[in-house]
């Protein structure tokens, strides 16, 4: 894909989709900087130790991308960070928690988007790839959680939806600059350590392809939206869920 020498930021750079995506942009060519709150895996990408949750932090990496690169070309929003009590059954969430929460991802996601598309507007180019989910466009399935007494965050759908059209919104306002802005919705992702065996055999049940994505599969869509070979894509909430929400 046509990402070669493009600086792009990738946000959650550690996370379970963020490894595999830098992992992606590099072998094709870009030059990536991974912003997470710790550093592991990628060793031989630039990364910088940032909290997207706190304004100063994201100030401070922008600045630092700019000062270095004289520009951004890429952004890639997988950040996800969330309150210790997340995954809090509706009736029970505080409203301290949800408004932590909604401040934690969605209000981040538009500072750095803000942020990025000062550079992107001035440069009259740039691409951003925020992630939304299949509970950002359809309700959620329930039986998928009652193997286990589990529940899906309430906060996660207002969030993803939230994102989903914030995507719209910017697409919308900042095209006239040549700068695109897509989303990715990913249906259920594999990740053994953190699912319930249960979650795992009722999701894939249901799922068109009969299982739930690899995070190596989640990455291609991303870098490709960010390519010039998407030149003409902007505004797109790419769905890449098995079929999820075809059905």
């Amino acid at each position: 894909m046509k990402v070669k020498n493009k600086v792009v930021l990738v946000t959650g750079s550690n996370g379970l989709i963020g490894k595999q995506v830098v992992t992606y942009l590099k072998e094709a060519g870009a030059r990536v900087i991974g912003l997470d709150i710790t550093k592991k895996g990628n060793s031989d990408s630039t990364f910088i130790s940032c909290d997207v949750s706190k304004k100063e932090e994201i100030d401070d990496a922008i600045d630092d991308v700019e000062r270095q690169y004289g520009r951004i070309d890429g952004l890639v929003n997988l950040a996800y960070p969330r309150t210790s009590d997340w995954g809090t059954k509706f009736e029970d969430v505080s409203l301290k928690s949800w408004q932590e929460n909604v401040d934690y991802q969605m209000n981040s996601v538009f500072y750095i988007c803000q942020r990025v598309l000062k550079i992107m507007k001035k440069q009259k180019s740039g691409s951003i790839v925020n992630i939304g989910s299949i509970y950002g466009v359809v309700g959620n399935d329930f039986s998928l959680y009652e193997g286990y007494n589990g529940s899906s965050p309430a906060a996660y759908t207002a969030i993803k939806g939230g994102i989903i059209n914030l995507t719209r919104f910017l697409a919308s306002y900042y095209g006239r600059y040549n700068v695109r802005i897509n989303c990715v919705s990913p249906g259920g992702v594999l990740d053994k350590d953190n699912q319930h065996p249960s979650f795992i055999e009722r999701y894939s049940e249901k799922s068109p392809l009969k299982r739930l994505a690899n995070p190596e599969e989640i990455a291609p869509p991303i870098v490709f939206l960010l390519s010039d070979e998407a030149s003409f894509i902007t505004g797109h909430n790419m769905m890449v869920d098995g079929g999820w929400t075809a059905i």
